[in-house]
């Protein structure tokens, strides 16, 4: 029987279409993953969203993910559909890591397993891994960095004044980053080669709520205001990109960077586009780099394992106790970054092209 091209591009059209039907029922054959990340506002949380979900569907796994605008009844909410919808595990990285614990005892009574991705989910058992960076060598890299950065732009001429920021007092991670940078920083307050002109010092004060750039700028003006005006700012401790790009447009808005008034160093965290612009442009000095490549990976390798029966991948079992369990964890390792490594670890690395950074 003669078959016309008209029929034969038809079949062949739905053989295809059988296939990649076939195709994705095969790869939503282990069931749903529910992705919960905090806000797209930050271009290191798109990254992981996305990084997470090509993996998991790699895996074989089809996933939810949602992002909740800082929202914390929004991600209560979120989340809470997941579960409703039998979700077989739920990677959180939650905004508020205090104000999950009645859906999570839901979840687990579902037989579903819960990840706290990067930020710890505290006062609940319910939580079953963790999957981070060591956030403690964080804040010891960043206080390193600006103890370098300060030894290069002002020499030995001490004492050297900074001012220091927090991250959100609400994510468990902002103290581990403040403590690590403090166990650098304090000898040298002690001894007056730093000092803190503001006096303002303890993660209760000088914490930024929701990592707000706007909020740090605003403090910043304050401070320059307050305490400057017979006396030069030489460094700034910064936890994250965001609020370091707050930090220097308040010290730019004054002067800093022009004439004889040098730039002080500020420290930055998830090399974020905008902050390793600046960092080429001689601004912002140092940011760490963590790759959400390889944390997705190992998420998304811990998670495959205790759903298949396996024995999932942990090297860290006391480190972050959540006030009801010490959950056990994964840490992994992050890097410093500045203008002399940046084109290395990051377009070298693949993680930017050359020309997103122009």
């Amino acid at each position: 029987m003669k078959v016309s091209r008209r029929a034969l591009l038809a079949l062949t059209g739905a053989a295809t279409a059988s296939s990649m039907f076939g195709f994705r029922a095969m790869a939503a054959s282990k069931g749903t993953i529910g992705i919960a990340m905090p806000t797209k506002s930050s271009a290191r949380w798109i990254a992981d969203g996305d990084n997470m979900v090509k993996q998991f569907e790699a895996a074989g796994y089809a996933t939810d993910l949602q992002y909740a605008e800082n929202d914390i009844p929004n991600q209560l909410a979120q989340i809470e559909n997941m579960i409703t919808k039998g979700v077989k595990a739920l990677i959180i990285a939650a905004i508020d890591g205090t104000t999950l614990s009645n859906a999570l005892d839901n979840a687990a009574a579902a037989g579903i397993k819960v990840i706290a991705y990067d930020r710890l989910i505290r006062d609940t058992g319910s939580v079953d891994f963790y999957t981070t960076f060591d956030n403690f060598k964080v804040g010891v890299q960043q206080a390193n960095s600006l103890v370098a950065g300060l030894k290069e732009r002002f020499g030995d001429v001490k004492p050297w004044n900074v001012e220091l920021f927090g991250g959100s007092p609400d994510d468990n991670n902002a103290g581990f980053f403040y403590n690590g940078a403090m166990s650098v920083l304090q000898p040298m307050i002690d001894s007056k080669d730093i000092v803190i002109p503001s006096g303002q010092m303890g993660m209760d004060v000088v914490g930024t709520l929701r990592w707000d750039g706007a909020v740090a700028q605003a403090r910043m003006d304050n401070l320059l205001s307050s305490n400057y005006a017979d006396k030069k700012l030489n460094g700034a401790l910064s936890p994250y990109d965001g609020l370091s790009i707050g930090i220097l447009s308040s010290c730019k808005g004054v002067g800093y960077g022009s004439g004889d008034l040098k730039m002080p160093i500020v420290t930055g965290q998830d090399c974020e586009i905008p902050s390793i612009k600046s960092i080429i442009a001689g601004e912002q000095y140092s940011s760490i780099f963590k790759d959400t490549r390889n944390l997705a990976k190992v998420t998304v390798a811990l998670v495959d394992a205790a759903l298949s029966g396996g024995t999932p991948e942990i090297n860290d079992t006391t480190t972050y106790n959540n006030g009801v369990k010490v959950v056990p964890s994964y840490l992994l390792e992050s890097e410093p970054v500045d203008v002399t490594n940046y084109e290395a670890i990051l377009v070298t690395g693949g993680y930017y092209t050359a020309d997103q950074l122009k």
